[in-house]
């Protein structure tokens, strides 16, 4: 998992074109992966497009000291993809319903091999790996007829140039990958909603003595005997999920009160920690504490607290402009002048209250807030991951790869006619 997420997050960085730092995050995700067991991930093409991408880093960088490196990583790559999509990709495209997902992939994999052979000075094998390289790229070249036929189907033109690119141009077999793929996507959706709305559910209900999660499919059996919902999910939840017991306490006056209790308990904690929440939320924005106790005990949401405390602000803002005005009118000083300003907290009137959060930028990230930053970083990650689909890694635009394969295909024609002259003299 940590492989396939550092991965990832070397992919971000290739896309962002911070090839530096990918390599950095790709060389630990190598890392990662040679502490899996090599058999069961040889039959997988994880590592094989990570050695490519890690090559591909050392081409845009234009770095020629990784030429003995990069030569070694392409015959890695090789090896472990004809282990993981068969000879010729037949294992893979007979997964992939024969389309020719990974043309593109391979693409990069001849373009790369190309160079290191040309700048190791194999001419001959550079110049074949590329004439290789230059056929899958005409034909991942999508022709607009097609490609306004499928958009006129109501697919967008990116969805539906990927997937004629990956269909080798045929239309039946783009059009019915399409259909799948956004079916795949609406499936996944439903179920990352109902997911999502389970883990509520099950917050909602707390966790057992060992920490356990209520089990809603248990939950279901014992609502559908007849019992309310909350207290069955209380008398699982206290005894670690076991049916029976659960309906033991649930049918037993004495613990059946007792389960009611501790539900209301539960309920007025979770409001005092809301509650909590919203009085440190207001006061790290600048507000007098026993104000905001006030406020927010008045009730109401935060945005009503809110309110009501730069009510308060602008009150006693203009009780104390009176009182200076007054001050200033019983003093007569002909060498000075009141300064023709407002107090600040007059600012308030014009306050965003979304923008009001305290600007800590000065004192520099704490270590709780660096920590924090690193799990939402890794959760982003994970997310990816979840939300990706997996043709990803075979989806390359091969624009920049055309681009490359024209420049070193020159290259390889001034070598050719520089021996020709010499030949001739």
């Amino acid at each position: 998992m940590t492989g396939l997420m550092l991965h990832t997050s070397g992919k971000r960085f290739i896309r962002k074109q911070m090839f530096t730092d990918a390599l950095e995050v790709l060389t630990m995700g190598e890392e990662a992966f040679s502490l899996c067991n090599p058999k069961s991930i040889e039959l997988v093409d994880n590592i094989p497009i990570l050695q490519i991408d890690m090559v591909w880093c050392y081409f845009m960088l234009r770095d020629i000291a990784w030429i003995a490196v990069a030569g070694l990583r392409l015959k890695k790559a090789r090896e472990g993809l004809e282990r993981a999509h068969g000879k010729d990709s037949s294992r893979f495209r007979l997964l992939q319903a024969g389309r020719t997902s990974e043309l593109a992939l391979y693409l990069r994999l001849e373009l790369l091999e190309g160079v290191v052979a040309y700048h190791s000075g194999q001419f001959n094998k550079s110049r074949k790996f590329l004439a290789s390289a230059q056929e899958k790229f005409f034909q991942l070249q999508v022709p607009d007829e097609a490609l306004s036929l499928v958009v006129s189907m109501g697919f967008g033109e990116w969805d539906a140039k990927r997937a004629l690119r990956m269909s080798n141009q045929d239309i039946q077999s783009a059009v019915n990958f399409l259909v799948v793929e956004r079916e795949k996507r609406e499936q996944k959706m439903e179920d990352d909603i109902r997911r999502r709305n389970e883990i509520m559910e099950q917050k909602r209900y707390g966790v057992t003595p060992l920490k356990k999660a209520v089990d809603l499919q248990r939950l279901i059996e014992v609502v559908s005997i007849g019992f309310e919902k909350e207290l069955a999910a209380e008398a699982l939840r206290k005894n670690e999920n076991d049916t029976q017991k659960a309906l033991d306490d649930l049918t037993n006056p004495e613990a059946n009160t007792a389960l009611q209790r501790n539900i209301e308990l539960r309920k007025r904690r979770r409001q005092q920690r809301a509650t909590d929440a919203t009085i440190e939320r207001l006061v790290s924005m600048g507000f007098e504490r026993s104000r905001v106790i006030g406020a927010v005990q008045a009730g109401g949401s935060l945005e009503q607290a809110m309110h009501q405390l730069l009510t308060y602000s602008r009150a006693d803002t203009t009780v104390a402009a009176e009182n200076s005005a007054n001050a200033h009118g019983s003093t007569v000083n002909n060498n000075a002048s009141a300064p023709d300003s407002t107090p600040t907290d007059l600012a308030l009137d014009n306050l965003d209250p979304d923008a009001l959060d305290i600007d800590c930028s000065n004192e520099g990230p704490s270590a709780a807030e660096i920590e924090q930053r690193d799990v939402e970083m890794e959760g982003e990650i994970a997310d990816e991951l979840a939300r990706g689909d997996a043709l990803s890694d075979y989806d390359i635009e091969v624009a920049k790869e055309g681009e490359a394969i024209n420049e070193y295909l020159a290259l390889l024609a001034s070598v050719d006619g520089t021996s020709s002259s010499q030949s001739s003299q």
